[in-house]
C-alpha cells in the first residue's frame, strides 16, 4: 500500500491483481454484464489517482468498494444522459452467459443491495465468506446472515423449494 501510495506502479499493480475480482463482483451485482470490464477500469484508475488519501491500508476493500458504487452510479446517470436509440446497438455484442446463469444472475440482481452484493461475491467471484468480510468491512455474522437470506429470497423468486437444489 505503502509503495503504490507513493506512485508505484508494480505495487498497485499488485493491488488490482488481488482485489479486481471483488470490485468485479461488486459491479456485476449492480451493472449489465457487458459494461463491467469498463466500469472496473474506471475503478481502478479512479483508486490509483487517490490512493495517497487512503490513509489505513486495512480499510483499501472497503474504500474501493465505495469507488465501485460510486462508478456505478455515475453509470446510470450518464447512461440516462445520453440515451443511443435501438438500432445503434445491433453491434454490440454483451459476453456469452448460459442462460440458466443469466436467469439467476438477473433474478439476483433484484434483490436488496447487501443481499445482492454479498451472493455475487461468493457465487459468482468465488470468495469465501471471511473474505467476504474481510475486503468489504463487514463482520463475518453479517456475510453469513446476508448470504443466508439472499439464498432464501432468491429460491423465492425462482420458485424454488428448500430442498431443491439451485
Amino acid at each position: 500500500m505503502a509503495q503504490a501510495a507513493k506512485g508505484n506502479r508494480a505495487a498497485f499493480d499488485e493491488i488490482h491483481r488481488r482485489l479486481a475480482p471483488f470490485v468485479h463482483g461488486i459491479l456485476l451485482s449492480r451493472l449489465p454484464v457487458s459494461e463491467c470490464e469498463d466500469v472496473l477500469q474506471d475503478v481502478f484508475i479512479a483508486a490509483f489517482r487517490g490512493i495517497a488519501t487512503l490513509r489505513e491500508s486495512a480499510n483499501i476493500g472497503p474504500w474501493l468498494a465505495g469507488i465501485a458504487r460510486h462508478h456505478s452510479a455515475s453509470y446510470f446517470r450518464r447512461r440516462k444522459a445520453a440515451l443511443v436509440p435501438l438500432d445503434s446497438q445491433r453491434d454490440i455484442k454483451a459476453p456469452k452467459v448460459s442462460y440458466e446463469g443469466g436467469l439467476i444472475l438477473q433474478e439476483i440482481k433484484h434483490l436488496p443491495e447487501a443481499y445482492r452484493e454479498t451472493m455475487v461475491l461468493r457465487f459468482v467471484e468465488g470468495f469465501t465468506g471471511p473474505e467476504i468480510a474481510e475486503k468489504t468491512g463487514l463482520s463475518h455474522g453479517s456475510v453469513r446472515v446476508n448470504l443466508s437470506r439472499g439464498i432464501g429470497l432468491l429460491r423465492q423468486r425462482l420458485g424454488v423449494r428448500h430442498e431443491e437444489k439451485v
